[in-house]
């Protein structure tokens, strides 16, 4: 003869009064508050990028670097394009760094556009501590 079990699996278990403490009631749900730090976050976003867009990001002041050449002990050419609104003035912050990756020589270059002109390209002779590897456009503003 077969044998079935009787006990049905328990509900939820009990528990001798005051010996565990009280219980917690259900707490209650507030949807709003994630999506209130939701709608903070994205605000702070918003303001980080368009602050880190007015700073490095204004693509009418763009530059390229052409060339670099004439690389002696004291000095780097650096030839570079510089994009600006047509009859403005930007200034670019011009950089040479040595084998080892130092910045050995840095200077700030203002470059005024002519009427009707948007590109500007410029020779700069790059004065250096030691000798160059590299010469780069680091960054260009518009010029005050």
């Amino acid at each position: 003869m077969p044998e079935t079990p009787t006990t049905s699996a328990p509900a939820a278990p009990v528990f001798p009064p005051g010996r565990y403490g009280r219980r917690r009631a259900a707490r209650r749900r507030r949807p709003w508050i994630p999506a209130l730090l939701a709608a903070v976050l994205i605000a702070v976003m918003v303001v980080v990028s368009f602050r880190l867009y007015r700073q490095y990001g204004d693509p009418s002041y763009d530059a390229q670097v052409i060339t670099y050449t004439e690389i002696t002990d004291s000095q780097v050419v650096i030839d570079f394009q510089v994009t600006v609104p047509e009859g403005g003035a930007a200034v670019c912050l011009l950089r040479a760094r040595s084998k080892d990756g130092v910045e050995v020589g840095h200077e700030e270059v203002r470059v005024v556009a002519g009427p009707g002109q948007r590109h500007v390209t410029v020779r700069h002779r790059l004065a250096t501590t030691a000798r160059p590897i590299l010469g780069e456009v680091l960054r260009c503003r518009p010029a005050n």
